[in-house]
């Protein structure tokens, strides 16, 4: 196998792919109700309003109806739960992922489209691939890691493409205009608003951010330390960002757990149980 794809196929352990699942099939529910329950409301209005995009102009994807888009989130919120409960993997996965995609197309085909869905489409798709997984699945395998290096692409596509975005829009000036103040004029919090007089911070901010992230690429092939100073800078970056100006980007922000070894989770759990049941032991013994 060549370098490339060792690193495309490294082995993940399943339960990882557990972990992600129910993180995936979990945040459906919230995303669907809440974040873009506008597919809803987009059903009940005329059809000359529906503007497709690319992808719903290619499948031909006709305009919402009510009665099919509250069929589709029934039938996408149940797939949801069966895969997440482990059953049907495969089957229930993609119809979770075909719906969730049908779903949050006809959200942004009315004139406003969110970046920030990108690796939650790509993780629906990529998780069925992987089969089985329980959360106490030691086994490592290609399918898995697979899986997981296709999140994070798409993770990290999303903050790389966004800076792209900021250079081909807003060009080379952009880190020096006033996109970030003008922001804070329009929806920042009350710490936010204090920030508004201070345009050389604000400036450092935005190059911060431009610089971050093009470098999110690093994400993909940092280890150890690095891996992890990276992950928790991108997660207070989405932190900082809520706190200024109610931006959450959540849909794609979770997926930063798929750059952590999350199943450490249950070997953790098991630990803290053995000491606990070696303790309990010491002190009958001594009783």
């Amino acid at each position: 196998m060549t370098p490339l794809g060792r690193w495309w196929y490294a082995p993940v352990p399943q339960a990882r792919i557990a972990w992600l699942r129910l993180l995936a099939y979990g945040f459906l529910p919230f995303d669907m109700l809440l974040l873009t329950r506008s597919t809803l409301a987009h059903a009940e209005l005329p059809a000359s309003l529906y503007q497709p995009v690319m992808l719903a102009r290619l499948v031909h994807l006709p305009a919402p109806t009510p009665g099919a888009m509250y069929t589709l989130l029934v039938v996408t919120l149940a797939a949801g739960a069966v895969a997440a409960a482990g059953r049907l993997p495969r089957a229930a996965g993609f119809v979770a992922a075909v719906g969730y995609l049908w779903w949050v197309t006809i959200s942004m085909s009315y004139g406003k489209v969110d970046h920030d869905h990108l690796a939650l489409v790509v993780a629906l798709f990529v998780l069925p691939t992987a089969g089985r997984a329980r959360i106490r699945d030691e086994d490592a395998g290609e399918a898995a890691g697979w899986a997981v290096r296709c999140i994070q692409v798409a993770a990290v596509s999303a903050y790389f493409l966004s800076a792209w975005a900021k250079m081909r829009i807003g060009g080379p000036g952009w880190p020096n205009g006033a996109t970030l103040q003008w922001a804070l004029n329009r929806r920042g919090t009350p710490p936010g608003r204090l920030l508004i007089d201070h345009p050389a911070l604000l400036r450092v901010s935005q190059w911060v951010t431009l610089v971050a992230e093009f470098g999110s690429l690093l994400l993909l092939v940092a280890r150890g330390r690095w891996l992890y100073l990276g992950v928790a800078f991108f997660a207070g970056f989405h932190v900082v960002t809520y706190a200024l100006m109610t931006i959450h980007f959540l849909p794609h922000a979770i997926w930063l757990a798929a750059f952590l070894p999350l199943e450490r989770l249950v070997s953790l759990r098991r630990r803290d149980e053995g000491e606990r049941r070696d303790e309990a032991e010491l002190v009958a013994t001594e009783g």
